[in-house]
């Protein structure tokens, strides 16, 4: 005590537990004999304030005991990021983050802050492990913002009752910032990377599939969590490894023989074969010489040992596997209108220690036949208790160490005596049975037992059996929930021969592992440092809040399709999210930071530009997660067509992205996800067969990134000087792109000139919506009446006509229409699509040509081939890029804006023919001079 301020003088104290309930008991066992406490409301009603006077070492107190309930502060994105649709989920990787006291603990903040004013210290009663640490610091964050003043203390316990509370209060420590540190770090990493995965895969999937599962498909969340998804991940691969086993026949020898004595099973010392051939071999040589002579005859004691001191996992394991106890309703129960924790509100009441504990250990400081010693009258297992305390039973032996310690509470124990209390359910009688039972399991001697091995020879074939003979059952009288089983074997010597009484070649098959059980699954999620011992059965209960999981009447695990699909998604892509060792070396640099040798920066640093790496990585990837949903999910009926391939981020509302999607009629279009809300869309050409994003992103458009698309055309409808394959970009500054807009129009159009917010714009279409009218001239053959999609020069009749790369004018000589380049005869062919069926034209024979002309425009004595007269507009396919490219940098902006807008708001770009920025080239003035 000489660390704290003395003298005479009465300091006030503030004393601050994790619950109510707590604050309650601790201020009733600190008020015992000074009087009685008194009680007042807070500014919360939940949170009461408890009076009394109290001495701490040599120093007169007037403690003021209040509470708080759980975490007083959450840890949130700043309100720019925390809309859905406000930003790119990878920017949630380093968007700024705070904590702040929400709005439903208000009360409790002002509460403390006014109590805090007038104290000198602050004493914390929270829970000792790494949570409770960190909701100290949050409490001190809160106090010293009104009194900076205060003397901070940290009281250690591990019981509701009396010699813990008042050890603890009388030896004060300081709390511990590192612990406190390593909680922060989770929090942030698991908000970060739960929230990007979430939104991420939510607004991906949850409108392009039918979930049948799903109620309400507005409200429908797909999350991901670091530990949630290796949970889920242990019980697919398990699924997996059931639904991929093929059985497959073995065979197996069989021998028994039967005595005065009893019966000997004798099991074959190969095990099994799974080739039939050579076990028959072998079972004949056997009957051929069934003769079995004793080669060796063991006798040795044998000991089954008590269980470890009891820790949290080890708690809920047994609680699944003994009473078919869920791991969450081991630690949870439903009651009035709170959620309390079943181990909780024993501890609280003062009837077991902390429930929340990775040791499974005593100290040698603690006091175990005391705790022995308070169950001697209970009417069960009372009597066994007392044979403990008899020193001639010599029944007492020191508990083992499981080896593990969390350095804040000691195993879970029984601290008071209860034959049943009124109130209480089924569940808690039986758990504090189990902890009772353990901790008299844990102190005592093992099971004896004396064991036989008998071995055997069959023609060359070894055999053996084995019998028990349990000698004292020691701890196994108490611990119920075991047994150790008798299996006598009849006495046989060394050299004895006798006949088997049966001799039999068996066949079996091999059979696949079970489902996980849950105890299973809690054992791999321990192994695998997955979640915490306060935290796995939250884990395991969100899998089946969210349809990943199914549990069945024996507590045994499945994936739903919606879980199984994720998982293979994931698996597809490479990265094994879902698997443990991401958040196992996770949970290690947390443990470095409560440790201090690693900083709470560090690690976060280190983690989060991992895992940004891997988001980044699964949405590149993410046709495989719509593939793999597409194995169990039927596609939505709005969309059906849709590949939902995000793009770019949404110029117009910068709020969601735009997304790649093919309409019911086959045309490919990108569109804003917020659609009807926002209408902003790219029309894309409608000679488009194929469309793919991929993961190249274009180095000049913004807002980005701005995802490039493998676009494939059809060839016959588009100019013979365009390549079918294209990687494209829609953010404006592909000129190619553009040409073929203006050149075949787009696919379907908003030909209502509907604006962004559902008003009718003012504007006329765009001109390249203007581009697919069928009153221009086809820009193939200058022709009206038909599109150039439809012109009967690139018709499939004529080959050559596909691979046209200029056009010129005819030659007549002597009747016979010649081309003017190459000088060749003409051929007379006869158009036959829908427009122009039955019409002639003329093409040159030549591979190296592609001049045609119509039939009927040299009657007239035109020539309206494209030709000559257009002059440095013929192009050839080896130069038509390139200068298409020079013109458009020319004329378009450099800050690239989409081509077309479903807005009507005017779209920059310029004429590809003439390079005027004030029309396009399907309205060019100079088209065919």
């Amino acid at each position: 005590m000489s660390r704290r301020s003395g003298g005479g003088r009465m300091i006030r104290v503030l004393n601050v537990a994790e619950k109510p309930s707590v604050a309650k008991a601790v201020a009733e066992i600190l008020s015992r004999g000074s009087g009685g406490m008194r009680s007042r409301l807070g500014r919360s009603r939940y949170n009461r304030v408890f009076e009394f006077e109290y001495t701490i070492g040599s120093q007169a107190c007037h403690m003021l005991v209040t509470s708080v309930i759980g975490h007083l502060m959450e840890l949130e994105f700043d309100d720019r990021f925390r809309k859905w649709h406000s930003c790119d989920p990878a920017d949630l990787y380093h968007a700024p983050v705070r904590k702040h006291v929400p709005q439903d603990k208000l009360d409790i903040k002002i509460t403390l802050e006014e109590e805090a004013r007038r104290c000198q210290w602050l004493v914390l009663w929270l829970d000792c492990d790494r949570e409770g640490e960190n909701i100290a610091f949050e409490v001190i964050d809160v106090c010293t913002s009104a009194n900076d003043h205060l003397n901070i203390w940290r009281a250690h316990f591990s019981a509701l009752i009396d010699r813990e509370i008042h050890h603890s209060v009388q030896n004060l420590a300081r709390p511990n910032k590192l612990f406190s540190d390593a909680v922060d770090a989770r929090q942030e990493i698991d908000l970060r990377i739960g929230a990007s995965f979430t939104r991420f895969q939510t607004m991906l999937l949850k409108d392009l599939f039918v979930l049948d599962f799903a109620s309400d498909n507005r409200s429908l969340v797909l999350s991901y969590g670091p530990c949630q998804f290796p949970t889920l991940g242990f019980i697919v691969e398990r699924y997996w490894e059931i639904q991929s086993h093929e059985a497959e026949e073995f065979w197996t020898i069989n021998c028994s023989h039967t005595s005065e004595e009893g019966t000997a099973n004798f099991i074959w010392m190969r095990g099994r074969l799974f080739d039939y051939t050579s076990a028959v071999v072998i079972y004949e040589m056997c009957v051929e010489e069934p003769a079995a002579t004793v080669k060796n005859v063991k006798h040795q004691e044998k000991l089954k040992y008590p269980p470890y001191p009891l820790s949290t996992v080890e708690l809920q394991k047994r609680a699944s596997r003994f009473f078919r106890m869920s791991s969450e309703h081991t630690m949870k129960v439903r009651y009035k209108h709170s959620c309390f924790l079943i181990a909780e509100e024993l501890y609280q009441a003062g009837f077991i220690s902390y429930p929340r504990t990775e040791t499974d250990g005593f100290s040698v400081n603690t006091d175990l036949h005391a705790i022995v010693r308070e169950q001697v009258t209970h009417p069960i297992w009372g009597s066994y208790a007392q044979q403990l305390l008899d020193v001639e039973a010599r029944l007492w032996r020191n508990p083992s160490n499981g080896g593990h310690d969390d350095k804040a509470h000691p195993p879970i124990h029984p601290t008071k005596f209860s034959a049943g209390e009124t109130g209480w359910s089924q569940d808690h009688n039986r758990l504090y049975e189990l902890v009772v039972r353990h901790f008299l399991a844990c102190v005592s001697q093992p099971a004896v037992g004396a064991e036989t091995t008998v071995e055997i020879d069959i023609a060359g074939e070894q055999f053996s059996a084995s019998g028990r003979v349990i000698i004292a059952k020691n701890y196994l009288d108490v611990y119920r929930f075991e047994s150790w089983g008798d299996n006598i074997v009849p006495t046989y010597t060394i050299g004895q021969q006798f006949i088997p009484t049966r001799l039999t070649l068996d066949s079996g098959v091999t059979r696949p592992p079970p489902l996980l059980s849950e105890a299973d699954l809690l054992s791999c999620m321990d192994k695998a440092g997955i979640g915490t011992d306060a935290t796995m059965h939250d884990h395991i209960k969100k899998l089946l809040d969210r349809c990943y999981a199914t549990k069945d009447s024996n507590t045994r695990f499945s994936p739903t399709n919606l879980g199984e699909a994720l998982v293979m998604g994931y698996d597809e892509m490479g990265y094994e999210l879902w698997k443990p060792y991401l958040r196992a070396m996770m949970e290690c640099d947390m443990k470095a930071v409560s440790i201090g040798t690693k900083s709470k920066s560090e690690v976060l640093e280190s983690c989060l530009q991992q895992m940004k790496a891997c988001f980044l990585d699964a949405r590149r990837n993410k046709v495989k997660l719509l593939e793999a949903m597409g194995l169990f999910f039927e596609r939505s009926a709005g969309d059906a067509h849709n590949v939902g391939e995000t793009v770019r981020p949404c110029s117009l509302c910068s709020e969601a992205d735009m997304v790649l999607k093919q309409r019911p009629n086959g045309d490919y279009m990108v569109g804003c996800l917020r659609f009807p809300n926002c209408r902003n869309v790219v029309w894309l050409p409608g000679s488009i067969s194929e469309a793919a994003v991929t993961n190249h992103v274009c180095s000049s458009c913004a807002p980005g990134p701005v995802y490039k698309v493998q676009f494939k055309f059809r060839r016959l409808e588009i100019p013979p000087n365009y390549d079918v394959d294209h990687l494209g970009c829609i953010g404006g500054c592909d000129v190619i792109l553009r040409e073929l807009i203006e050149i075949c129009g787009t696919g379907s159009r908003n030909h209502t000139g509907m604006s962004a917010r559902g008003q009718r714009g003012t504007e006329p279409l765009s001109s390249a919506s203007r581009g697919n009218s069928r009153q221009e001239p086809c820009l193939h053959c200058g022709q009206t009446g038909h599109s150039s999609n439809h012109c009967p020069s690139q018709d499939s009749s004529c080959p050559r006509a596909a691979q046209t790369t200029r056009f010129r004018n005819a030659r007549i000589i002597s009747g016979e229409v010649q081309c003017n380049s190459c000088g060749a005869a003409c051929a007379l062919r006869t158009a036959n699509t829908e427009s122009n069926r039955g019409r002639k034209f003329y093409t040159c024979q030549s591979q190296e040509c592609g001049f045609f002309v119509w039939a009927d425009s040299l009657e007239d004595g035109g020539t309206r081939g494209h030709g000559g007269s257009r002059g440095g507009h013929g192009r050839s396919s080896s130069t038509a890029r390139r200068d298409g490219r020079a013109r458009g940098r020319r004329g378009a902006p450099s800050n690239g804006v989409t081509f077309v807008s479903a807005t009507g708001e005017s779209v920059s770009g310029s004429c590809f023919v003439c390079g005027d920025p004030s029309h396009f080239a399907n309205a060019c003035p100079n088209r065919g001079r």
